[in-house]
């Protein structure tokens, strides 16, 4: 990238950092007969005191930043509407730092009493509430939470499934969907081998979208993404509820394009700072983001790098970072067919993925995002969610429904593995602050038929490559252990749907079997005893014949490293 195309990047960053507060929620759309166009500020009275408010978007992408602003203002003048339950899917929040997101509601007692999320990891303020005993937190696998969403239009409150069994949603094993003890009833339930869930009835469904023609119907045309915005609608509707649209521009009617009509949305805000991303108006798009989009790829993969880079949010890649992710490519070509439908999580997974793109291996398989984006490359750090020439937009719903169908592989991340293969990504630590949320993760280890983990041996640790291969200078605090806080992927339910489950760590790659956690690939430098069997609180076995394989230095060291498919395993 060259040194104009950064300052101009550097521009814009600044630009909405200086500006990502701006708003006009008095707003109203002039020479519009039609009722139904009024400002957020009107529009917000629509919502009563006890109802159940459903919200769409995830992270910074299509975020509902004009009625978080305008439930917050009214609450703030006005008392009302209070005793809110909050419902999304993927994570809304700012992390205590940006502002328009789903914590304008925690920032003051009374307006939302119960939250319910798939991630809650970003929503800080919310969660320091339920830290206070003022919110009931609840959370969801993400998928089961849009089929959820999905059956109420037909009437339906309650799905049954074997997702989540045998983890901390089961109340045979954890504590359900309730996140702190002692604090609201599990919307989980045993129900034999399977597990019943319930979601309350959405009595407010509200969203952002693009744009909207003068009789109110509603355009998806240029979004990054609309996650649950159709299917929340609807149940709003079938419940005899209310539905809140925004949109960024009003447009000509074009009856082939219509995404939600007009019959269906009670009020519509017109704000012209709406986003399409974090960062980006949707008055001013970016293409690579669109449906359809052929945009150069490897410009578009810098641009965004380097937006987060400013930003902070890309972590730091060292070398041995650049060795972990190298492996994981490499166990991911050995062990994955070509033309596979993959989901890939956030952290050294998308390192994992960029590797895929940079080996010439893109075009051979299909990414698959939780938030609808079908093809296309994952977007990074804040952009993640969109994709970058995505070949198809659908719904959360939608894209769930095509994982359980049809899923190949996934790559996800660790926080804790166990002697039984348990993975931990929900919870760090002890409180509601601490905790993260399951998101999709227990979706697509129950869909996909082969699961890669790729995660750091300890945190904490000080490593180096010397000589071709890895070396422990200083150790941390072990993440694989003799048995893990709280278990959001089960080993033993993976084995008994067969599953091929692999983790990859600095140190080598090991393989769930029905012994347990086995040792099949090590690091050169890396002593077995020492590094890993004597030092590892959980149990590691060696494979029957006593033989590990030593990965190549090449993968070690990045020199003469070509990722490439091998013969499928």
């Amino acid at each position: 990238m060259d040194i104009l195309s950064k300052v101009k990047l550097l521009v814009h960053i600044l630009k909405w950092r200086f500006t990502w507060n701006r708003k006009n929620l008095d707003y109203k759309v002039k020479n519009i007969n039609n009722p139904k166009f009024m400002s957020a500020m009107e529009a917000i009275k629509l919502i009563p005191d006890g109802a159940n408010v459903f919200s769409s978007g995830l992270g910074g992408n299509t975020r509902c930043s004009v009625w978080f602003w305008a439930t917050e203002r009214s609450f703030r003048e006005t008392g009302h509407p209070r005793n809110l339950t909050h419902i999304n899917v993927g994570a809304q929040g700012g992390r205590g730092k940006v502002p328009g997101t789903v914590e304008n509601l925690a920032s003051r007692k009374g307006c939302v009493t119960r939250y319910i999320a798939g991630h809650l990891e970003t929503a800080k303020s919310m969660l320091k509430l339920a830290d206070l005993g003022q919110v009931e937190l609840h959370t969801f696998p993400q998928g089961i939470e849009t089929f959820l969403v999905e059956a109420q239009i037909r009437g339906v409150y309650e799905i049954e499934t074997e997702t989540g069994v045998g983890t901390f949603l089961d109340p045979r094993t954890g504590k359900g969907t309730a996140v702190l003890s002692g604090t609201g009833k599990s919307m989980s339930v045993a129900a034999g081998d399977k597990l019943r869930y319930r979601l309350p009835k959405i009595d407010i469904a509200y969203f952002i979208a693009p744009s909207a023609d003068k009789e109110g119907n509603i355009y998806v045309r240029n979004c990054c993404m609309y996650t649950e915005s159709y299917e929340s609608a609807l149940a709003a509707k079938a419940n005899g509820g209310k539905v809140l649209g925004s949109v960024a521009e009003i447009i000509e009617k074009n009856e082939i394009e219509i995404f939600l009509s007009a019959d269906k949305v009670d009020a519509i805000a017109v704000h012209p700072y709406n986003e399409q991303a974090a960062s980006i108006p949707q008055l001013k798009y970016w293409k690579m983001f669109t449906e359809g989009a052929n945009v150069d790829k490897k410009d578009a993969i810098d641009k965004l790098k380097f937006i987060n880079k400013v930003l902070g949010i890309t972590p730091k890649r060292g070398p041995v970072e650049d060795a972990l992710a190298r492996l994981g490519g490499s166990v991911f070509t050995r062990y994955v067919k070509k033309c596979s439908n993959i989901v890939v999580g956030v952290g050294m997974p998308e390192e994992v993925s960029r590797l895929i793109y940079e080996g010439g291996l893109f075009n051979d398989v299909t990414f698959i995002s939780e938030t609808g984006v079908i093809g296309g490359l994952p977007g990074p750090g804040i952009f993640f969610g969109a994709g970058i020439n995505p070949k198809e937009i659908m719904s959360s719903a939608q894209t769930f429904h095509l994982c359980y169908e049809h899923l190949d592989a996934t790559i996800l991340g660790i926080l804790e593995a166990d002697s039984h293969g348990n993975i931990n990504v929900s919870k760090r630590g002890k409180g509601a602050i601490n905790y993260v949320g399951p998101g999709g993760f227990p979706d697509f280890c129950a869909a996909a038929e082969t699961i890669i983990f790729v995660g750091s041996w300890m945190a904490g640790a000080e490593m180096s490559i010397k000589n071709g291969g890895l070396v422990i200078d200083k150790p941390g605090k072990h993440k694989f252990i003799s048995k893990v806080s709280e278990i959001t992927m089960s080993g033993e339910q993976a084995l008994k749907k067969n599953k091929k489950v692999l983790y990859v760590t600095n140190v080598g790659v090991f393989k769930l079997t029905d012994r347990g956690m086995e040792l099949i690939e090590v690091m050169p430098g890396i002593d077995i005893k020492k590094d890993i069997i004597d030092s590892c609180p959980m149990k590691v076995h060696l494979p029957e014949s006593g033989d590990v394989t030593v990965v190549e230095e090449s993968i070690v060291t990045g020199q003469g490293f070509k990722l490439k498919w091998s013969d499928f395993e």
